[in-house]
């Protein structure tokens, strides 16, 4: 899901290391995957794959899942992430913090945190005080505030950077803390490729483009939701289609779906038809359908574990299990 890249405020206008000169995408002959369910669908929520393990929901609470399917950190959890350098961000009733793949307690900073990120590059984005009025900063493995909660909002880092809001505008800082790309965006999204997908104008009337890490433009704001690049390509939208764009700004694959996610693996889930009764299937990096859209929610190839969690039924009576590669 698209969480990883700072929840939906920071995903463009829609509200997880190439050189900005590659534009190369992976051949269409990789990309093979079938709908056939490798790990039964029952479970009411069901998270990406990663290092072995998936967050998965039946009732209340999450445990984990390890690829065969079978539990290996029993249901105890409020609300479970996935597992990123070998932590994973949980809470359990008052207890909030970081486990290991035992289920136990491993980093419990001993700050009021009330919303938390996945581990990247070391550090974590944590929220310290109140859910809405509180600030982010950054924790290290040893559950110790690096970087002051001082910012509204802020994401994971990568490419050594992290994107972070304070009144509304958006820019990055580097691992000390320091701005380096100024707050001046009316959104912004984590670096992915050596490029960051940015908002210029307004929120609700601007464009969306990409910056490199030096915060220059190299794609002109033009879409009307621009989102992170994988595999050589990045899904934008255009007026209320999804398409596909490389690292030059080219549209690789025209704006047709309803709804589409970034690639991963090869392979990118799409939708064809309303949030209501559309359909998701896969396409690979030519655009071609080699999943027919068929259930009610697909999410990301686990790159790890070749797995994809997806939604079958409708309404109440749907279930998450997982395909396979």
């Amino acid at each position: 899901m698209r969480r990883a890249l700072l929840i939906a405020a920071l995903m463009l206008a829609a509200c997880d290391q190439q050189a900005q000169t590659s534009s190369t995408v992976s051949p269409a002959k990789t990309a093979q995957a079938s709908a056939n369910l490798v790990i039964e669908a029952k479970f009411d929520e069901a998270a990406v794959f990663s290092e072995g393990l998936a967050a998965v929901r039946m009732g209340p609470r999450f445990g984990y899942i390890d690829t065969k399917g079978e539990t290996v950190i029993p249901a105890q959890f409020d609300f479970a992430n996935p597992f990123s350098e070998g932590v994973a961000a949980a809470g359990a009733g008052t207890m909030v913090g970081y486990i290991d793949k035992t289920g136990q307690f491993t980093i419990a900073p001993q700050l009021d945190i009330v919303d938390l990120f996945s581990f990247s590059e070391g550090l974590a984005a944590v929220r310290i005080g109140e859910f809405v009025e509180g600030k982010w900063g950054y924790i290290d493995k040893q559950g110790m505030l690096v970087i002051q909660a001082q910012f509204d909002t802020a994401g994971p880092f990568h490419d050594g950077l992290a994107v972070v809001a304070n009144d509304r505008k958006f820019g990055y800082i580097d691992k000390t803390g320091k701005i380096v790309i100024p707050l001046q965006f009316a959104s912004g999204g984590s670096f992915s490729d050596g490029l960051a997908a940015v908002r210029v104008g307004d929120f609700i009337t601007g464009k969306d483009g990409y910056i490199d890490t030096q915060g220059k433009i190299v794609i002109e704001p033009r879409f009307d939701g621009a989102f992170p690049f994988a595999d050589g390509l990045a899904d934008v939208r255009v007026g209320d289609k999804y398409g596909f764009v490389d690292k030059l700004g080219r549209m690789i694959i025209e704006p047709q779906f309803d709804f589409a996610d970034s690639f991963s693996g090869g392979l990118a889930a799409v939708r064809v038809g309303d949030e209501e009764t559309g359909r998701y299937g896969y396409i690979d990096t030519q655009g071609k359908m080699v999943v027919e859209p068929q259930f009610a929610f697909a999410d990301l190839f686990s790159l790890s574990d070749g797995l994809a969690a997806v939604r079958t039924g409708t309404g109440t009576t749907g279930k998450y299990g997982y395909i396979g590669r």
